[in-house]
């Protein structure tokens, strides 16, 4: 079955229909796809407005939460960490 706007010429590019644009969204924002398909992809969001701005939402939502997920951990727990570490090291080095 042929794509609806498979060498049509169309707007929206000559290779990608906007159910492929979706389904790869995430692999497009990951920079996982060859450059030829990310170009492919990139042209179609550049001329399919509802396309473009999902692709716009994934990656402000993916930023929003980046920076939302930044734990900060203080510096007294990571130095209890490490001496609990080492604390161990030295219990597991000792025993053999």
């Amino acid at each position: 079955m042929a794509k609806a706007n498979e060498g049509s010429g169309a707007l929206f590019g000559n290779t990608v229909n906007c159910d492929e644009a979706v389904h790869q969204l995430y692999h497009y924002l990951d920079g996982e796809l060859t450059d030829e398909r990310r170009g492919q992809i990139a042209e179609h969001l550049n001329f399919c407005a509802p396309c473009g701005g999902a692709v716009e939402f994934e990656a402000e939502l993916r930023q929003v939460i980046a920076n939302r997920c930044k734990d900060h951990v203080p510096e007294s727990l990571m130095q209890r960490i490490a001496a609990a570490i080492d604390e161990e090291s030295r219990q597991h080095d000792g025993g053999l």
